[in-house]
């Protein structure tokens, strides 16, 4: 892969240092073969969890480890995270491979897992140089994804050993109920009539679970890793923290609910900085979804709960920037997009047949 690595890294944020030197310790101590001082950067990209890049005398590691400050129930899970790539290993190799787990809050003041540091190229706010130039680049890249989705899905879940098939079946139903208590918690007890009233079409239109698979939780096209001379194919899909069992259309919904088209009236990922004018619409995601996996479903509903959701990740996220958790800017406005956020879930339920 001409050694192209997940991403630029930069200096580590000042408000988010941790004991380097403890880390070094338990590393060292871990995972074998490390040698050399460890020098630390720090990979900048995402929103919430925090991740490193150790580099050693010949060798690159990751970690990750939750963000700062207060966490909602069930979020940000490394524990969960170290046991779907240990489960997955075997079965799936978009994954990368997973080293260690640290539950020891004492070394960097949370539990943490290293993994392989992984090659490839990601997309965030362009399409990167490293890409060989291909009038179908766009096309490419939103189709592969869609393939790794599939292939995912494909995973039996039975051999993954993680999860409960039981549970899963009522994935739909907890997922509302646990994004509605989010909203209440960061919403701090403010009522917000709209995001009620989704939330009960929502739930009284809750579509019938028909398929249990791997759900990742979190697609989109900057938690994957590209093959630069082959575009079409997504080598490693990252940030596996939220991943269950569950109904493999609330992950087509998810991806749905982040993807931009020209022609909206308002932002529907504004953490997500990439201009999608050239790439395809949500309609052709879909039907590429369904011909690949073999399916005939109105996904409206889904694509609904995804907007909705992302309104309680945001809030989530300013919560954290207003309590003084994270120093990262971009989060002060993220609160004027939510109102969007739920009128357009609204809209998408009453005008389907669902609704």
């Amino acid at each position: 892969m001409d050694g192209l690595t997940l991403t630029d890294v930069s200096p580590v944020r000042p408000d988010e240092e941790m004991n380097w030197a403890s880390l070094e310790v338990w590393l060292k101590q871990n995972i074998p073969d490390l040698s050399g001082d460890m020098q630390v950067a720090q990979f900048h990209g995402g929103h919430a969890n925090l991740t490193y890049c150790l580099s050693f005398e010949d060798r690159d590691l990751v970690v990750r480890r939750p963000p700062l400050g207060n966490i909602a129930p069930g979020a940000h899970d490394m524990a969960r995270e170290y046991r779907v790539l240990n489960g997955l290993a075997p079965h799936f190799d978009q994954a990368p491979k997973v080293y260690g787990f640290c539950d020891d809050n004492s070394v960097i003041g949370a539990s943490f897992i290293t993994m392989e540091r992984c090659q490839g190229v990601i997309i965030r706010d362009r399409l990167p140089a490293q890409f060989e130039a291909s009038p179908t680049l766009a096309r490419d890249v939103s189709f592969a994804l869609v393939d790794a989705l599939v292939a995912l899905q494909s995973v039996d879940v039975d051999l993954v050993g993680f999860g409960n098939r039981k549970r899963a079946e009522q994935f739909v139903e907890r997922q509302l109920e646990g994004w509605a208590k989010r909203w209440s918690l960061v919403s701090e007890g403010l009522r917000d009539q709209a995001f009620d009233r989704v939330y009960k079409i929502l739930s009284e239109t809750r579509p019938e679970t028909k398929r249990v698979s791997v759900v990742h939780n979190d697609p989109k096209l900057d938690n994957c890793l590209f093959n630069p001379k082959d575009p079409r194919r997504v080598e490693v899909i990252l940030d596996w923290d939220m991943t269950t069992l569950g109904d493999p259309l609330i992950e087509i919904g998810t991806l749905l609910g982040y993807w931009k088209q020209a022609d909206d009236s308002f932002d529907r990922a504004p953490t997500i900085g990439l201009d999608m004018a050239d790439f395809p619409s949500r309609s052709e995601i879909a039907d590429y979804y369904c011909a690949k996996a073999g399916i005939s479903e109105n996904l409206a509903w889904y694509e609904a709960f995804a907007l909705w959701k992302h309104a309680v990740v945001l809030q989530q996220l300013y919560r954290r920037f207003e309590r003084g958790e994270s120093q990262d800017q971009r989060m002060a406005t993220l609160p004027d997009y939510i109102p969007a956020l739920i009128e357009g879930a609204r809209a998408l339920l009453e005008s389907s047949p669902q609704g």
